[in-house]
Order: C-alpha cells, then sequence, then structure tokens
C-alpha cells in the first residue's frame, strides 16, 4: 500500500473521530455508540489463557457471552400518552385483565405522570355571575396533596357561594395573586395527564387549555356510569359515583365543597377503570406510521466522507 495512502487514510479518520466527539458532546450522538472503538479483541476476553502442549505453547481466547438486554418494563419519564394507553393494551393482552392486574400495572405506568385537579370558584362581575378562581388543589396518583391554595381573583368579589365553595372573606387574607398561581399551578400540569370531574370549568377558571389526549374527565367515562348502574350518557355529579362506586359521601358538610376530596376522589374513580379506560383510548388512535425507509446515503462505509456531515458542524471550525 502506497504511504501517501496510508497517511491520507489516517488523517480522514482523525477527522472523523473528532466530529464523533464534538457530535457526542453536544448530545447529537450517544456515547455507548462507538462506531471506532478500538477496544482490544472485541467480544473477547482481553486475557487468553496459555496452555502447554508439550513443548509447544498455544493460546486459547475464550468468548464472552453477550449479556442480555433486560428490557424495562416501565415507561420512559419522556413517554406520551399515546405510549402509556398502549402500554396498557400490552398489560391487558399479557393477562393483567383482573382487579389484581389493575393495582400490579399502576407502577409500570409511572404514576407520577398523573395528577387530579378540582377548584373552587367565587362569583365576581354583575351580580357575581362572573366565575373566579379562589382555590385551587392538585393531588397526585396516590391521592397526596401537592398544592392547595387559596387564589385572590382579578375581579373585587361580589359572591363568596360559600354554600357551595366553601370559601369565605377570611380566605382571602392569605390568598395569592390569581398570576402567580395561574403560573405555579400551569408548571405542575405541564406534561402530565390531568384527572378531573366536569374539569373543562377548572380549565376555564385557571384560563387555560390542556390538551385533550392528556385529559381524564371522569364525568364524561360511561363505563363509570355503567358500573354504578346508571345509564351510560348521563351526567351523572361525583358525589353521586362516589356514592355508588367508593361507597365514599362527599360534599355533605353545610360549609361548602372540599377541593381537596373532590380530587382525590375524581383520582379513585379513575384508578377504578384506569385499565379499561386506557384500553379503550388506545383502540381509537391512529395506527403508528410505518418505519422510516433506509438513506443508503447514511451507509458506514461512507460516513467519514465529508460530504455526509452537516454543515453547522463543518463551520465550527474542524
Amino acid at each position: 500500500m502506497p504511504q501517501g495512502y496510508s497517511k491520507k487514510k489516517s488523517r480522514k479518520h482523525q477527522r472523523f473521530m473528532e466530529r464523533r466527539a464534538l457530535l457526542e458532546q453536544k448530545g447529537l450522538l450517544s456515547p455507548r455508540r462507538r462506531l471506532g472503538s478500538q477496544a482490544p479483541m472485541a467480544g473477547l476476553e482481553a486475557r487468553s489463557t496459555l496452555t502447554k502442549a508439550g513443548s509447544t505453547m498455544t493460546s486459547r481466547c475464550r468468548k464472552v457471552p453477550k449479556s442480555k438486554q433486560v428490557v424495562s418494563p416501565s415507561l420512559s419519564p419522556s413517554a406520551s400518552p399515546d405510549s402509556i394507553a398502549r402500554h396498557h393494551s400490552v398489560l391487558l393482552s399479557q393477562g393483567n385483565s383482573s382487579s389484581k392486574g389493575v393495582r400490579m400495572s399502576s407502577p409500570l405506568l409511572r404514576p407520577g405522570k398523573y395528577v387530579a385537579i378540582d377548584c373552587e370558584m367565587v362569583g365576581t362581575g354583575p351580580q357575581g355571575r362572573l366565575s373566579e378562581l379562589a382555590r385551587c388543589s392538585v393531588v397526585n396518583y396516590e391521592g397526596d396533596v401537592i398544592y392547595d391554595k387559596y387564589v385572590q381573583p382579578e375581579l373585587p368579589i361580589v359572591d363568596y357561594r360559600t354554600r357551595w365553595s366553601g370559601i369565605t372573606k377570611q380566605h382571602m387574607k392569605c390568598a395569592i395573586p390569581f398570576k402567580t398561581a395561574q403560573a405555579e399551578i400551569l408548571k405542575i400540569l405541564k406534561d402530565k395527564i390531568v384527572v378531573g370531574h366536569a374539569i373543562h370549568n377548572d380549565f376555564q377558571a385557571l384560563k387555560y387549555f390542556h390538551p385533550k389526549d392528556r385529559t381524564r374527565d371522569t364525568s364524561r367515562i360511561p363505563v363509570l356510569n355503567q358500573r354504578a348502574g346508571l345509564p351510560g350518557r348521563a351526567n351523572v355529579s361525583l358525589k353521586s359515583l362516589a356514592r355508588h362506586l367508593l361507597q365514599k359521601k362527599i360534599q355533605v358538610d353545610c360549609k361548602g365543597h372540599s377541593s381537596v376530596e373532590d380530587a382525590q376522589t375524581a383520582m379513585e374513580l379513575y384508578r377504578l377503570v384506569e385499565v379499561q379506560w386506557e384500553t379503550e383510548l388506545a383502540r381509537s388512535l391512529p395506527p403508528r406510521p410505518p418505519s422510516p425507509v433506509t438513506d443508503p446515503t447514511t451507509d458506514s462505509s461512507q460516513y467519514m466522507d465529508d460530504q455526509y456531515w452537516p454543515t453547522d458542524l463543518m463551520a465550527s471550525g474542524l
């Protein structure tokens, strides 16, 4: 082989390694994929066992068995709601359709992705007909409170609606401004699957729109009504569903509702039919797009050629 060709090949390989290091540094390429790995004796043990046969020495290199890739049953933290729904379907197909399976499936579905919300409103504007946020409570998948604050409406309060909201003038002394509460709450809801009862009212009070595919409204699920022995399309109250399905009495205090209790109840109802609900959603999802056709220009044999590198990296000074 001509010496000039060897030097040219060496320089090209050096540029390739420098660009690979840049890609890894920018997070565009996983460092675990070592295309140019120089690990000695790949796939073999580094040490050789020398054995003596008569007066000759023979070396044996034992193959190291490949470690089996362990596929975690849990979804990644950035899993989309579509992936979560499809994962439910997979769990069912594996025989997790029993009530015991429902409990077992929950940790696999990353319960941190789920929250339930409930808001209490007061009346503002002409004759107190405008509803504004006065309290918001958010609970996690287990029903633990992660947010519960009183909120000062942007307009003066005309009607506290204490009989239903539980809000009094005293509560407003420790209330935070609406804009502050809105920013805090939306930060919690971001990228979450949000559960609630007639949840559009809560989002309206927050002046917010949550993606439909990440919203679970327990007032619009026929399976809950069917379990309660009620008409599938009927608009059933949270109080009624709790009584029929959870044997739980809520909203009985004459001093008004508790947004914490209502949020916890909505989450309990969701968990009661979680697998069935998510499976039905999975069936309604559009089919997955086909795998993209492999671009022949990405062939590894041409990977080192300059023409296949992004122009922004070429201009970075390498």
